[in-house]
């Protein structure tokens, strides 16, 4: 599958250093010199990492970066903000924002594409982890004390697509257990409700599970997915 970049920054000589490295890497960019015109971008397509101006006017490089992390598609993508300021007030909001890696003006072309390779490794653990896999197994999810049963349809390292004859609101906290085999536990902890799908399926994020649990649902998914 094609991996896409999308770059944000309002110079084009810029745009055009990292289109180079990143074409190089076999990544096909997008660019936008228009911050403003990025938002809508960014909440029509999914990209494999974002190239974000600091500095630029608003939204800058730093609202873009939240904007991302609040979405569905974009919110795992590795952002790489740019910047000429390299105080550690920049860097500590760039980071909370949301920023993966930081590199700084002028742009040098070899650590470039040394943080373009960093980034590579980023992506391809994003693709392994976000790979839905078609599994039908029980799953239970509680809700304001309420139990709800369903099964899954697919099933990633981050989360589910699950049938259930009841659905809730996008945001909401839900306990999960997640019964993969009879021959082992369930997988147990707490995720979120991300998307709707139609009248009956639901997506649910597995963002906070324990090491444990977490490796539980590694052993018995790494297996079934492609490359991993």
């Amino acid at each position: 599958m094609e991996k896409r970049a999308i770059i944000v920054d309002d110079e084009p000589a810029t745009c055009e250093l990292i289109e180079k490295v990143l074409s190089s890497a076999g990544i096909v960019s997008l660019t936008v010199t228009k911050s403003e015109e990025a938002p809508a971008i960014l909440r029509q397509g999914k990209f494999a990492v974002a190239f974000l101006d600091y500095e630029m006017a608003f939204p800058d490089g730093p609202t873009l970066a939240r904007q991302m992390r609040a979405s569905g598609s974009n919110r795992l993508t590795p952002i790489v903000l740019i910047s000429d300021d390299q105080s550690p007030a920049a860097m500590a909001k760039g980071f909370e924002a949301g920023a993966s890696f930081f590199v700084y003006k002028p742009i040098d072309r070899d650590r470039l594409l040394r943080l373009v390779r960093a980034t590579h490794g980023a992506i391809e653990d994003l693709h392994r982890r976000t790979r839905r896999v078609p599994l039908s197994s029980r799953v239970q999810i509680t809700f304001r004390g309420q139990e709800i049963e369903g099964e899954t349809v697919n099933m990633s390292l981050e989360g589910i697509l699950m049938r259930t004859p009841r659905m809730l609101p996008v945001g909401s906290s839900v306990g999960v257990s997640l019964q993969l085999n009879q021959a082992m536990r369930p997988v147990v902890g707490v995720g979120s409700v991300v998307r709707l799908h139609g009248h009956e399926q639901m997506g649910i994020h597995l963002g906070r599970l324990t090491l444990e649990e977490s490796q539980k649902l590694q052993e018995y998914l790494l297996p079934l997915i492609p490359g991993a």
